[in-house]
């Protein structure tokens, strides 16, 4: 009778060892929802999965590609479920580092998204799907509402010179020494606001042949236009050097007054454990130059969103796979809405959602409509530090908005070359 005993214990603790499955995990620490909010998601996926164990990462985003690209060109095994920015689709996608689940996408899961055709374009390659998105993100127009009244403004600009008109007003009244800051570090950060801008002064990035533009007229206005505020010392230097948690930080110490980030600022620096200007706080279109506000174009910004994938080299695919579907589920982007809004059509009627986040609710609704897409090719990598030098070379004056519009231009072309061959 003991051994038998002794023989089912053994029988069972075996097949519980057969089901003890570990999966791993890496997303960012930075815009979105928070570390502790994405753990809290993961705990609850463990409960609902009795015998999984999920091991978790956070980078910040400036080092989440590298780390990433290492990790599945060593046979993509180290990480089962990964963030991954929608510009670095193409590239992995092409490598065949991400698992197609074009086939587990249903009509209605596309249809039941906001507007399906940018939402699902984050995780689209050649026409195939690699993941969830999950993320829909874009820049958007802070001001201190304070210091506008101090200056004796009632409303906020409309469009990019108005800005600048009332940032003198302030600088030259003392309100703030550089009302304007910034992410224009040599990282993405920066290529996203030039994008946002290139936009709002009528530029675009490519033609339909997917061939740069970006130093068309737009472009030539936009740069210059940063460039200028720089010389002039309306906005801040240290933008320079700046990614979005810098203008975070900068803004929510009263040191600006107007600034663009992402949606995860707004509750932050309005928090006064995190700012010393909560309740000053405000949001409104991004603005656009006069010329393009003329022709009935009221706002410009970039969408820069991101989505989770499954590794093609994932020893637990299925099991990934949910984890992707419970972190990306209408139920949980909802309880979790405080930084980064659900993806789902439906929640933005949610009572609920609307009390609960009543100002982002309705600026994301009104700014998605005005948002514009960086390029998508394998090669972005290349394509994004080109960017980021032709700025940096411009801010310094190591080259003028149009000689370095040009020659970003011209390399990129060879890029694209290389990459036909």
């Amino acid at each position: 009778m003991f051994v038998l005993v002794m023989l089912l214990a053994v029988s069972s603790m075996g097949t519980a060892a057969a089901k003890r499955v570990t999966l791993n995990f890496i997303g960012m620490e930075q815009a979105g929802m928070t570390v502790d909010e994405q753990k809290a998601v993961i705990r609850e996926f463990e409960k609902k999965h009795p015998g999984v164990t999920v091991n978790t990462t956070f980078v910040a985003y400036d080092a989440l590609h590298d780390k990433l690209a290492t990790a599945l060109a060593g046979g993509g095994r180290a990480f089962d479920v990964m963030l991954v920015d929608n510009t670095w689709v193409a590239e992995f996608a092409s490598a065949g580092w991400l698992m197609d689940v074009t086939d587990r996408i249903t009509p209605e899961m596309k249809k039941a998204t906001i507007d399906q055709n940018v939402t699902w374009r984050i995780v689209t390659y050649n026409k195939r799907l690699y993941g969830m998105p999950w993320m829909l993100d874009q820049k958007y127009f802070y001001y201190n509402e304070k210091m506008l009244k101090e200056a004796g403004f009632n409303a906020p600009p409309k469009t990019w010179e108005e800005m600048v008109e009332m940032a003198r007003v302030m600088k030259k009244k003392g309100i703030v020494e550089y009302p304007i800051i910034w992410s224009w570090a040599q990282r993405e950060a920066a290529n996203v606001d030039f994008v946002a801008l290139l936009y709002g002064f009528g530029g675009q990035l490519e033609n339909e042949k997917g061939e740069p533009t970006f130093n068309d007229e737009g472009g030539l206005k936009a740069l210059t236009f940063m460039v200028d505020t720089l010389k002039e010392g309306i906005s801040n230097p240290a933008s320079t050097v700046s990614v979005e948690e810098d203008v975070r930080n900068a803004f929510s110490a009263g040191k600006a007054a107007f600034a663009i980030n992402w949606l995860y600022m707004y509750d932050l620096a309005n928090d006064p454990k995190e700012s010393k200007v909560a309740g000053h706080v405000k949001m409104a279109l991004m603005p656009v130059s006069e010329e393009v506000r003329k022709k009935g174009i009221v706002s410009a910004t970039c969408n820069d969103s991101m989505g989770f994938a499954v590794s093609a080299g994932s020893r637990n695919k299925e099991l990934a796979w949910e984890l992707v579907k419970y972190f990306t589920s209408p139920e949980v982007m909802k309880r979790y809405a405080a930084h980064q809004l659900p993806i789902w059509k439906d929640a933005f009627s949610d009572p609920k959602l609307i009390k609960a986040q009543p100002v982002t609710t309705k600026m994301f609704m009104e700014q998605f409509p005005y948002g514009h897409v960086k390029v998508h090719v394998p090669y972005y990598m290349e394509y994004s530090k080109t960017m980021q030098l032709m700025l940096q070379q411009a801010f310094t004056g190591q080259k003028t908005p149009k000689q370095a519009l040009d020659d970003a231009v011209a390399q990129i072309k060879k890029i694209q070359e290389r990459a036909r061959q």
